[in-house]
Order: C-alpha cells, then sequence, then structure tokens
C-alpha cells in the first residue's frame, strides 16, 4: 500500500482533430509521435500553477480480470509537493524535500527523502512532466466520446510492460489509467473530482506530529 501512495499520485495531456494517421518526427533519441506529445503537454498543464485537488479510485484485477481490491484516496497537489490521503488508514506527504508516511492503524511515520526511481502512478503531475525520460508514447485512438487513448511503454524494465492513459482531448483532463502487469494482472486507476485554484499552505504537505498524540516518528533520511 505505501507503493500504492507512493507510486504518482495518478497518471498522467490538444490532439489534433482527432488524426487517424500517425504524426512522427524522428531525432536522434528515437521516433516522437507528435499526436501523443501535444495531448500529453496539455495533460501536464493542467498541474501547472495553482494547486490542484482530484481523486484516485484503483482497482486491482487478476488475469482472469476479476477485481480483487479497491482503494480511493484523495490527492493535493501544487508542484513540486503533494499529499495522498486514504481516509481512516494511512496519508503521504510530500514537501518536495522529504517524504512522510503516516500509517494510522500503526500510528508510525517513516521519512525518507523523495527519489527518482520511484514510479509516480500516484502522482500524475511528476509522472506526466517527465515522461519523454522513462517511456515512449504512442498515440492509439480517439474515441467517439473524445477521449483520447495514449500507451506509455516504459524505457526501463518495471513490474509492468505499458501505462495506458484516457485523457479528454478537449480539456486535457486525465480520466484513467491502465497498469498492464507481466503476470496479467492489471491496475486501474480512475481520476474523478478534479478541482484546479484550490486554496491551501506549506503547512499542508508536511506531518504535523502534534495532531498525531503518541506517534512513533522514524526517520529513514
Amino acid at each position: 500500500m505505501k507503493r500504492y501512495l507512493k507510486a504518482v499520485a495518478l497518471a498522467v495531456m490538444v490532439a489534433l482533430a482527432a488524426p487517424t494517421m500517425a504524426q512522427l518526427t524522428h531525432t536522434a533519441h528515437g521516433t516522437v509521435d507528435e499526436n501523443a506529445k501535444n495531448i500529453l503537454k496539455k495533460a501536464a498543464n493542467k498541474f501547472n500553477g495553482s494547486a490542484v485537488s482530484f481523486d484516485v479510485t484503483m482497482i486491482t484485477r487478476n488475469e482472469q480480470k476479476v477485481e480483487m481490491g479497491k482503494v480511493t484516496a484523495q490527492i493535493l497537489y501544487k508542484s513540486p509537493k503533494y499529499r495522498v490521503t486514504e481516509k481512516d488508514k494511512q496519508t503521504l506527504y510530500c514537501d518536495g524535500t522529504a517524504i512522510w508516511h503516516w500509517n494510522k492503524g500503526t500510528n508510525e511515520v517513516t521519512v525518507n527523502k523523495p527519489s527518482d526511481s520511484d514510479d509516480d502512478l500516484m502522482n500524475p503531475a511528476k509522472l506526466l512532466a517527465n515522461y519523454e525520460k522513462h517511456y515512449r508514447a504512442k498515440y492509439i485512438r480517439q474515441e467517439d466520446n473524445g477521449t483520447a487513448v495514449i500507451d506509455l511503454t516504459p524505457l526501463k524494465a518495471k513490474s509492468y510492460h505499458k501505462l495506458r492513459l484516457l485523457i479528454n482531448a478537449k480539456t486535457g483532463t486525465l480520466i484513467k489509467m491502465e497498469v498492464y502487469q507481466f503476470s496479467g494482472a492489471r491496475i486501474e486507476y480512475t481520476v474523478s473530482a478534479f478541482k484546479s485554484g484550490v486554496a491551501c499552505t506549506d503547512a499542508d504537505f508536511r506531518f504535523d506530529a502534534s495532531k498525531a498524540p503518541g506517534v512513533e516518528v522514524i526517520d529513514m533520511r
């Protein structure tokens, strides 16, 4: 679950008149899918500037696509800070320099430094801002309802072989992200209740021990 909370966050973009032919640019570093690039850029811009909040519902499915678990978390994000809250269970705070993971069941907090190597599946803003460094993007199609489908393939080995992003091509809002694991299992992240211009302060992204009497803090930095 800690990996779930740390893995960003979330998922995650202007479609070019719903093209059916791929627009590719060849560079010294490989081929760039311009359709995917433009949509991903628009989605990334949704997280720039003022603070945003949104809910993420994570559903885990086995190889037979049977639902095995469901978790909902609320995200508050203002680059590079974020807070991920699973009500009554745990909260993850990041102020850009440290990460606090508060397990409310054990009333224990572990503190670590942010790591660029972490999968930011619950931090879609960071994932989208840096996707070109870690993934190859491919524009798949645009659905009749205006949803663009884009696949991200990891450039380095991970526990999954593909991320599929569903994005509102007109607004750039991330709707859903699907994680395809090598085992055949799949994790689905659905984004809802997206709000921008949310009022917050720096204190919202730091753990306050005074609000958790008796908490044990384990500093791993």
